[in-house]
């Protein structure tokens, strides 16, 4: 029987991805963007992420000494072997930073936005979160009484005030509108209402505040991550209905027909077209890679990295 699997779609308007995994850490998920070769590398980018991560420093002058580029997790594993890198948290941030910066090296943007719905693991690049899962923990709150009741339709009523006027602003974006719309966010986040649960919820929005408000400078990216949502809400009723793959070859199968399938629908390919194309070798249609090319040239094109909720 395969391996109990998570799965998870990556993408946006243009494409979608499916891969289901064994883990929800920041390192697979890092793993799976960069799909079948593993490129590692020390660049800015990894310096900056082992500065965040406060990797020590006797740890970050070791690791930049030598080569500062490796293909594949072999030879990263053995550069680790190398240097005699055995501590769990030395090892693992260290390798989170290689991947990232193999990913820049390899031609990503380091300003990539990646939405999500707030894990941590996702905070990568520059991240965005979803407007729908910060308010989330409000709807889920039981009122002890009609004082409380009032105070959660309140502060959901002023949250979703502001969610309209920031979707305003995103259609037509005006740089004076940003620190007016950054204030409304402060006073939003800032009150205090009397009620510990719906002032922690308030706080942890509070700490997502460049997050949230990453439109204001990303006009491009999207509030919410409803897209990918439902990208992934046809994968999980077909799962459930059929009780999952037998083996890693039935997933693979499986999460690969999903991804074509969901992207085909994006770009405005009929599925069975472009599998009767490529079955019969007629080449008729381009190459999925190269619509999603093609069509992020265009202005209207989202660029953000969309990942969904557990």
């Amino acid at each position: 029987m395969a391996r109990t699997a998570i799965a998870r779609p990556w993408g946006n308007d243009l494409f979608a991805y499916f891969e289901s995994t064994d883990s929800k850490s920041r390192l697979n998920f890092l793993q799976v963007l960069h799909g079948a070769q593993r490129d590692y590398a020390i660049n800015e980018t990894t310096l900056a992420y082992w500065d965040r991560q406060q990797l020590a420093a006797t740890v970050v002058e070791r690791l930049i000494q030598g080569p500062h580029a490796w293909v594949g997790e072999p030879a990263w594993q053995a550069r680790l072997a190398e240097l005699a890198l055995t501590d769990e948290r030395h090892v693992r941030i260290a390798t989170e930073g290689a991947l990232l910066g193999g990913l820049v090296a390899r031609g990503v943007a380091a300003d990539l936005v990646v939405l999500s719905d707030g894990a941590p693991q996702f905070v990568v690049f520059v991240h965005a979160s979803c407007w729908i899962h910060a308010e989330r923990p409000l709807v889920k709150l039981v009122p002890h009484n009609d004082q409380h009741r009032a105070a959660i339709a309140k502060v959901r009523s002023q949250l979703w005030e502001l969610y309209q006027d920031l979707k305003a602003y995103r259609a037509q974006p005006e740089e004076a509108r940003r620190p007016v719309l950054a204030a409304r966010f402060d006073a939003l986040v800032d009150q205090r209402t009397g009620y510990p649960s719906i002032d922690g919820v308030l706080k942890a929005m509070r700490d997502q505040k460049a997050d949230l408000l990453r439109v204001l400078e990303r006009p491009e990216v999207p509030l919410h991550n409803n897209a990918t949502e439902s990208d992934i809400r046809e994968f999980v009723k077909r799962r459930k209905i059929s009780g999952g793959t037998r083996n890693d070859a039935g997933r693979r199968c499986r999460d690969t027909f999903a991804s074509l399938k969901k992207t085909c629908r994006k770009l405005g390919v009929r599925f069975w077209d472009y599998l009767h194309d490529r079955v019969r070798g007629l080449g008729q249609i381009p190459r999925l890679a190269e619509l999603i090319r093609q069509k992020a040239r265009q202005p209207s094109a989202a660029v953000g990295q969309a990942v969904p909720a557990t």
